[in-house]
């Protein structure tokens, strides 16, 4: 095979449709872009650049927003000792078989096992119980920046149900409860924003039921996710835990009246499953599709190379590139033996934002040939317009990802009144089923056992409950509406 054979062989690329084999089609987009790659540990990812930037992206917004609020960041250690775990025995028993151990260092068995952390409440709060002695030392708001392991059982899959992943922990203590409940707004506000306006993502907020709630918490709310196959999937959460935790690891402070309390508790985080959602999401049969913001490459240069014009070709694609390099993350991409042709499917493929072409016709003109990835839409642009030219085509895309996405969300959720027409919904259109829930596990579990659907969360918007709705199950009076849906 000669060296533009290898370079034109399409085997590179993907080889199946994304609304034809969805599972294949995500395995592919994120191993032949580059994204990511797997490592020689079962359920354990390789981070590579453009998937660590763009984690380390929303890290940074993140955490400044965290900060401006008054969180402040900490670190704790990786390994936990078994009785800190042991501690608060719902906490325990909700991540025990998740839970990896390590029982020896080097040939010497350790007196007791460590836990490689699942979360870190009870190794922080072994130490908040130290430090909180009075109403004065309150509200402690510690986060933290980390790796978790879980050893999920299931079949592992990238981003969505990875052994590691990496996300913040917010760990928060308050003197009393309704300053801890009105964390929350300030906590989910912060997660919703950054879905809109760095992944371009919607997401539904909502409260856990009973039954979903995260082990210890006394309330769970998450933003929830509607996948490209129909199937919803959790993504950032906030817990408020009560004085659960408190009470387990004796974190007690003197009130201003002088009697001792136990301290009020919320946990929170955003992880790196938001990168699986925004691929799944926004690809295409082409490959990855990043927002502007996300994109470790933003803008591609490619020189179009043609007899006798090669020299001033060269010279005015790199001095576009050296320009918006001013502005933008930019490569110029004039490697020899690969036609423009194969680079425009690489590119495409690995998700650059905007193409740019530069040939004779541009170079004449003072000018450059700008195509978005998201719809292919070609522009030409001049040469002292550029920067503004390419800012408004960040700006349109993103809004296009987002619209597109808000629309795929709305027209995925359904309603229903009656529990044949919730289980056929389920069945044939998968998706999120709004249905009138009267607040009964029972009503909750039969409906799971008999569709396979569980309660994702409850919508904060009830606007859906009306004063004679009736449980979708059982057709007793109905508490809320509630999202029910088949879910990773």
């Amino acid at each position: 095979m000669t060296e533009n054979e290898r370079n034109e062989d399409k085997s590179e690329g993907l080889t199946v449709k994304k609304e034809e084999d969805f599972s294949e089609w995500y395995t592919q987009v994120l191993t032949k872009s580059g994204f990511i790659d797997y490592s020689e540990v079962s359920g354990m990812l390789v981070f590579r650049p453009a998937a660590y930037f763009a984690w380390q992206e929303i890290t940074k917004v993140v955490d400044a927003e965290l900060k401006k609020g008054g969180v402040e960041n900490v670190y704790f250690p990786l390994f936990i000792p078994e009785r800190l775990l042991e501690k608060e025995k719902v906490h325990f028993e909700g991540f025990n078989p998740e839970v990896a151990w390590v029982t020896h260092a080097g040939n010497s068995k350790l007196e007791e096992r460590l836990a490689v952390r699942p979360t870190s409440e009870t190794i922080m709060y072994a130490s908040y119980s130290k430090w909180i002695r009075s109403w004065r030392d309150l509200p402690i708001r510690y986060n933290q920046w980390n790796n978790v392991v879980r050893w999920e059982f299931r079949h592992p899959t990238p981003f969505i149900r990875s052994r590691e992943f990496l996300w913040n922990e917010g760990h928060s203590a308050f003197a009393t409860r309704e300053e801890a409940l009105k964390e929350r707004d300030f906590v989910l506000g912060i997660y919703l924003r950054v879905l809109k306006d760095y992944l371009a993502l919607p997401g539904i907020p909502g409260v856990k039921s009973e039954s979903e709630k995260f082990a210890g918490a006394e309330n769970s709310y998450s933003i929830e996710h509607i996948m490209p196959d129909g199937y919803a999937i959790q993504g950032p959460d906030f817990h408020n835990d009560g004085q659960n935790f408190s009470k387990a690891f004796d974190i007690k402070f003197i009130n201003k009246n002088g009697n001792y309390e136990y301290a009020w508790q919320n946990t929170y985080a955003i992880t790196t499953r938001e990168l699986g959602v925004m691929i799944a999401t926004h690809g295409d049969n082409k490959g990855l599709v990043i927002p502007p913001k996300l994109a470790y490459v933003q803008v591609v240069v490619i020189p179009i190379i043609k007899k006798g014009e090669e020299e001033s070709v060269k010279k005015f694609a790199k001095q576009v590139s050296d320009e918006l390099g001013k502005w933008f993350r930019v490569k110029l991409d004039d490697r020899e033996g690969y036609t423009p042709g194969y680079k425009f499917s690489e590119y495409e493929l690995k998700g650059v934002p905007i193409r740019i072409e530069i040939g004779p016709k541009e170079v004449s003109g003072k000018k450059a040939l700008c195509v978005r990835r998201d719809n292919n839409e070609k522009r030409e642009i001049a040469y002292t317009e550029l920067r503004q030219g390419i800012e408004s085509m960040f700006d349109e895309m993103h809004k296009a990802l987002y619209e597109r996405a808000y629309e795929f969300m709305t027209k995925s959720i359904h309603t229903a009144k009656e529990f044949t027409e919730l289980k056929e919904i389920i069945e044939k259109k998968k998706g999120i089923v709004q249905a009138p829930w009267c607040g009964s596990a029972s009503c909750e579990k039969k409906i799971k056992e008999e569709t396979g659907a569980k309660i994702t969360n409850i919508p904060f918007d009830q606007s859906g409950l009306k004063e004679d709705s009736k449980c979708v199950y059982c057709g007793a009076k109905a508490k809320y509406v509630a999202n029910f849906a088949k879910s990773y």
